[in-house]
């Protein structure tokens, strides 16, 4: 991970902005897209050398304030407002339990207790760490189903399954940005970003565009070899007693193709389970 994290946000949101973005008045030869460093002094109202040390780490503590008006200045979501004051140090402490990577069996149970449907845990960096039966289903293209951003960027499966592939990639970094602000020193996630930076050139662009995002409810457009398409609603939601896992269900509308489609695709993969020569194509990740 870089040495500026702060500084590498700010600048990438800046040159992420054009002045008619934010209501000013272009002047002058732009030797560079973006805002110039003046520009956001004054629409968050600091000094336009203050803010210049901040981009370039020579000063790292801003207030709350400034890191309030810069996230005004920006036009920064709710998400990536967090965000910025995680990297400055200033949001509030996280619950003080470190995160595990290991799912209790009784949330385990209460997976396996929506046999219609894919439930599955996520950490923050995406790993797929338990799943029911149809979501073992669902993913079985991917081999393995054991990272979100490892399938969607470097597994052939994923480009074929992931009908809005682009979307999802963003999606994705978007992810390990936030996960990022939260740990940036964990050794997982800078493997993973290592290894996805090293062999996706795809991923290395986006993962530079800074942006956060944490997950949302836009409905997922899905292509399985099994079944066809799918549109999936889903919900995610945080675990109490294991900071930084989230339970995700996916849900189809009643009645709908997606709905048939997932009743066919649970049949086929009891199907397969039952054969004597068949190992089950997606283990649950441990």
């Amino acid at each position: 991970m870089a040495d500026n994290p702060l500084g590498d946000f700010l600048r990438a949101r800046r040159s992420g902005l054009r002045p008619e973005d934010v209501g000013m008045t272009s002047y002058g030869v732009r030797r560079v897209a973006g805002l110039r460093r003046e520009e956001v002094a004054v629409l968050a109202g600091v000094n336009a050398d203050y803010y210049t040390r901040l981009e370039q780490g020579r000063e790292r503590h801003p207030s709350p304030q400034v890191l309030d008006a810069l996230s005004r200045a920006f036009h920064l979501d709710t998400d990536a407002h967090t965000h910025l004051h995680r990297l400055a140090g200033t949001a509030p402490a996280d619950h003080p339990v470190p995160p595990r990577n290991t799912v209790s069996p009784a949330l385990r149970q209460l997976m396996d207790g929506y046999p219609h449907t894919p439930a599955f845990v996520l950490n923050r960096t995406l790993d797929i760490l338990a799943t029911n039966a149809l979501a073992d289903a669902l993913y079985s293209p991917f081999d393995p189903a054991d990272n979100l951003a490892r399938m969607t960027f470097l597994d052939p499966a994923g480009r074929d399954f992931y009908t809005r592939w682009d979307w999802t990639a963003q999606a994705a970094v978007a992810n390990l940005r936030q996960a990022a602000g939260y740990d940036p020193d964990d050794p997982r996630l800078n493997a993973l970003i290592d290894t996805l930076t090293e062999r996706s050139t795809v991923f290395s662009t986006l993962w530079q565009a800074h942006t956060v995002r944490g997950k949302t409810r836009e409905a997922k457009q899905l292509n399985h070899p099994d079944v066809g398409p799918l549109t999936l609603t889903y919900q995610a939601f945080d675990v109490r007693d294991a900071p930084g896992q989230q339970l995700v269900i996916y849900h189809a509308e009643p009645g709908s193709p997606s709905a048939e489609a997932l009743s066919l695709l649970g049949a086929v993969d009891a199907t397969k389970r039952h054969m004597p020569s068949g190992p089950r194509t997606a283990p649950r990740a441990e």
